[in-house]
């Protein structure tokens, strides 16, 4: 449906009824950054990997900005009509969105110039447990965003991904209080039973301490080139999880749960080793125009977070400012 077919639909237009928005406006004047509607609930289509559309509820927010500082208002019925009609009934793409945010700007016939659009959503994935046969749905936490300013295009894929942080430090104490253990257990002794030594490491006396780990959050935002043609959403998540190679999993078995250990063991990282490991990959991914990442390690041995920042750099892009925080 046009621009010009939505607003001929839209009540505000039916000149038999009082339309207070078109009365003259005298005070206060001004211009006004956003005005517009969140917590619109919509449905939405994701394309997965596979190339089926799966479907999921949004949360979105609607804003235009209020360019004119004579008028009273701007036109905010259209901008719901138009997310009926384009956003409930089609797949969530790079070009739908530019779509969207330009019509908005477009309906407001010269009050505005500049349009937001956000759609938070959980994006479900099935995922293979790690050593047996089974798999469950994870549910990531996403947010997607585009904008026009003065005619200006731009989009923003926020995502949410929990994992596993396994403290060096701790690791590295742990350690020592097993190798003392050891020293105590069997002394000077230079006729070793292997056996003997093997069956000890199985006792609660052999592992006489265990690192902390603690569940951890990365928060991820990417700018994505204007080649983008569906929203990376899968390859997103991959790249996080593959990367720090300890995300929280779905169905369990022992042999799952013993496999996490070791790869917890074989990964052990604060959150500065964490965030510079994502920005590595990120960086190397000529997709993404720009990124912004957060790992939030929230500490079982301290009663407060860990957190580390960091942003690509580029020139009018991302700031690395530390009160900057997404919650998808």
């Amino acid at each position: 449906m046009s621009v010009s077919k939505i607003c001929e639909n839209s009540y505000c237009d039916d000149n038999t009824m009082p339309d207070v928005a078109k009365q003259s406006h005298i005070l206060p004047q001004g211009t006004l950054n956003w005005v517009g509607m969140s917590e619109i609930e919509m449905p939405v289509f994701i394309m997965t990997p596979d190339q089926r559309q799966v479907q999921t509820v949004a949360h979105v927010q609607a804003y235009v900005n209020l360019a004119d500082p004579n008028s009273k208002g701007i036109h905010m019925s259209r901008l719901y009509l138009m997310l009926d009609e384009m956003l409930g009934m089609n797949e969530l793409t790079p070009g739908l969105l530019r779509d969207i945010v330009t019509r908005f700007v477009a309906s407001q016939k010269g009050v505005s110039t500049s349009a937001y659009l956000e759609c938070r959503f959980n994006y479900f994935e099935r995922r293979r447990s790690l050593k047996s046969d089974n798999s469950g749905w994870k549910s990531y936490p996403v947010r997607v965003l585009a904008t026009m300013r003065e005619g200006h295009f731009d989009m923003e894929v926020g995502v949410d991904v929990a994992y596993s942080s396994t403290c060096p430090q701790s690791a590295a104490l742990a350690r020592q209080l097993i190798q003392e253990g050891f020293r105590d257990t069997f002394g000077e002794n230079q006729q070793l039973d292997s056996e003997e030594i093997f069956q000890w490491l199985g006792t609660t006396e052999g592992i006489s301490a265990t690192p902390h780990s603690q569940r951890s959050i990365a928060q991820v935002k990417i700018k994505l080139t204007e080649k983008a043609r569906h929203l990376p959403l899968t390859n997103l998540i991959d790249q996080i999880e593959n990367t720090l190679q300890t995300p929280v999993q779905a169905t369990v078995k022992r042999e799952d749960e013993q496999e996490f250990a070791r790869l917890n063991a074989s990964n052990l990282m604060f959150c500065e080793d964490a965030a510079r490991r994502l920005k590595g990959v990120l960086s190397e991914d000529i997709a993404v125009r720009d990124f912004w990442i957060r790992v939030n390690h929230m500490e079982s041995l301290h009663a407060h977070d860990a957190v580390a920042i960091a942003v690509k750099g580029v020139d009018g892009g991302y700031r690395d400012d530390a009160g900057e925080y997404i919650s998808c």
